[in-house]
């Protein structure tokens, strides 16, 4: 990757506000700032509060993760996105932050075209472990997985 513009070029405007809050710090603020999203990250909705069977977990991730997708029925297919990670894995929750800020409330298409390698696009790959950058790979992997099968759900009328 070259310039920081490359970095964020195909970000969504959310992601890409992101990415350069972490390219704006040092290594170590980084993680200050991974450490911050994580308790961020809002708490289940009272559907999924100890549902965990209701939701796909990340296998991925080191710690455990899981994450549940909606996409609504509109126009746009907003896609909302729930994550559970546990506090002492701040990390992991970090990562469900930065998808969560990232990524939630967008249309289904915005989410569908952020690119494979985003996770590698806030400079954490210096700062965490490639197998901890792995479960956040894996995050984003399910989330347009999930998104994919909704949208075509509803698509062809089966409802998400």
């Amino acid at each position: 990757m070259g310039t920081t513009d490359d970095v964020r070029a195909d970000l969504p405007a959310a992601m890409t506000n992101l990415a350069e809050d972490f390219h704006a710090v040092t290594e170590r603020e980084r993680l200050q700032l991974l450490l911050e999203l994580s308790h961020e990250l809002p708490d289940l909705p009272e559907r999924y509060a100890g549902r965990l069977d209701q939701m796909e977990r990340v296998d991925e991730c080191q710690s455990p993760l899981f994450l549940a997708v909606e996409v609504a029925d509109d126009e746009a297919r907003t896609v909302s996105l729930f994550f559970d990670a546990p506090a002492e894995a701040p990390t992991t929750r970090g990562f469900a932050g930065i998808l969560h800020e990232g990524l939630d409330g967008l249309p289904a298409e915005e989410v569908l075209a952020v690119p494979d390698d985003a996770p590698y696009r806030f400079g954490l790959a210096e700062a965490v472990s490639p197998l901890r950058m792995r479960g956040m790979v894996g995050m984003l992997g399910r989330i347009k997985r999930q998104v994919r099968l909704r949208s075509e759900a509803l698509t062809a009328g089966g409802g998400a």
